[in-house]
């Protein structure tokens, strides 16, 4: 039975909550088609994220793999077009740690592409009236390093299994600490992942939109 894998964080940067998590588990158990999806929680720490991501892959051994992070500022749910090998912490991770201009994986490529059909899960997101764009910038906090492991991990394996990064924006809960900041409730988060997920499963060959239509 073919496994889905998705990861939301650990809070982080005083935060009592991480949107990604709390959607992410919502989905634990579910069924789309003949896949059932497993969440598992990330600890928002360089270096230790990779490994509990390893640890899960190996235990599920999934065919599609979907990391899911905040992205606070942002008012859409927003697909990663591209991992960098590069950590660089505006901030510090919940260990303490904050890595400065140090790669993810020493002597890997210098980025990696999503393998998800980025454009056609904005297309579906859109098409259900959820607001939705391709991004270019996983940043270079724990979310890129924790993309970047992964489609490493992936290319490494060379087996065919499919993965990438989702953003998301802010809950009401937490934008409500900073005023202006965009938000997004928690049960539309939640039908996002959904249709990401089945995008995802059902769309091996991405759109080719130009002029920007998609982001």
């Amino acid at each position: 039975m073919p496994r889905v894998l998705l990861t939301g964080f650990e809070p982080f940067d005083g935060e009592a909550v991480n949107p990604s998590w709390e959607a992410v588990r919502a989905l634990d158990g579910w069924r789309v088609g003949e896949a059932t999806v497993h969440a598992r929680r990330i600890a928002c720490v360089f270096g230790q994220a990779l490994r509990e991501l390893d640890a899960a892959i190996d235990e599920l051994q999934p065919t599609l793999v979907i990391a899911v992070g905040q992205a606070g500022g942002r008012a859409e749910i927003t697909p990663e077009r591209v991992a960098i090998n590069i950590d660089d912490g505006r901030i510090c991770d919940n260990a303490g740690c904050q890595p400065i201009d140090e790669p993810v994986v020493a002597g890997a490529p210098a980025a990696y592409f999503s393998t998800l059909p980025i454009k056609a899960i904005v297309r579906d997101l859109r098409a259900a009236g959820l607001p939705a764009s391709v991004s270019n910038s996983a940043g270079t906090f724990v979310c890129n390093h924790l993309f970047f492991g992964l489609m490493h991990r992936l290319a490494a394996r060379g087996a065919g299994v499919r993965g990438g990064f989702v953003h998301i924006p802010f809950l009401p809960e937490q934008a409500a600490r900073w005023p202006g900041q965009p938000s997004m409730a928690l049960a539309a988060v939640i039908e996002a992942l959904r249709i990401v997920v089945g995008t995802s499963l059902a769309v091996h060959e991405d759109l080719r939109e130009t002029g920007g239509a998609l982001h």
